[in-house]
């Protein structure tokens, strides 16, 4: 075992951290930023999100058919587009399909609304049905570590409508749990929190998950050796997965 010790700060930030009105944004995205790809330069991304979409749509070979919409978005960006929306179609519409600045998951860099390839796509709520290459990479997205983030049955909790386009890049041990337990983000801490949890991947290794609660301005934590990732959940905790071999 190894010892890490992590600040208050670093809790607010990683690939699983969650961002709602509840939990709003505490840091800005700016850093390790790139475009989705070539055709699309303004749109950013996650390097690491970006490369598993990229890996995910030709898995599908989905090129000439999925297109990126909307990647990482500033607080200017998304203030226009909350501000654009409002006068366009209304308080109800804006609460239930736009997040408000500074609690848009848009901001992290993790999350890509999708649409299909059209002369004309709808910004807000582009099509993304449920066949062709659109459902191949929906149901491949898991195993990339892409959730689809706002599901119907869900929008109590998420306080966002259904939006069958929009996905959020969380590593795929976590993605497979979410898929297969029936969770969204804001239930996925208390999961963890229940009792550490263990994800056999595609390759023979197996992810250990376990969460640890932020104990102040400094949080000290036992790690075993090999690989790990340490994320915030910006929810008052850390989420630890290591990567090994089932024993």
């Amino acid at each position: 075992m190894r010892t890490v010790r992590l600040s208050r700060e670093q809790s607010f930030t990683g690939p699983l951290a969650l961002v709602n009105r509840r939990h709003p944004l505490r840091t800005a995205a700016g850093e390790g930023l790139t475009a989705v790809d070539g055709g699309h330069p303004d749109i950013l991304l996650d390097r690491q999100a970006a490369r598993l979409l990229a890996a995910c749509i030709q898995r599908v070979r989905g090129g000439a058919e999925i297109v990126p919409v909307s990647g990482w978005r500033s607080q200017e960006e998304q203030q226009k587009i909350w501000d654009d929306t409002l006068a366009e179609n209304g308080p109800d519409f804006t609460r239930r399909y736009v997040a408000y600045p500074g609690c848009s998951e848009h901001q992290t860099g993790l999350a890509i609304d999708l649409g299909r390839a059209a002369g004309h796509i709808d910004f807000i709520r582009p099509a993304f049905p449920y066949d062709g290459a659109c459902g191949a990479f929906r149901k491949a997205a898991a195993a990339y570590g892409f959730i689809q983030r706002y599901r119907r049955e869900k929008e109590d909790l998420t306080g966002i409508a259904e939006e069958p386009w929009h996905f959020r890049y969380v590593g795929a041990p976590h993605a497979r749990l979410m898929e297969e337990n029936g969770l969204c983000l804001e239930e996925y801490g208390d999961f963890l929190r229940q009792r550490p949890r263990s994800c056999p991947l595609p390759d023979g290794r197996l992810a250990q998950v376990f969460y640890v609660p932020c104990a102040g301005e400094e949080t000290e934590i036992q790690l075993p050796e090999g690989c790990c990732q340490v994320s915030g959940d910006n929810a008052g905790g850390f989420i630890v997965t290591a990567w090994g071999r089932p024993a």
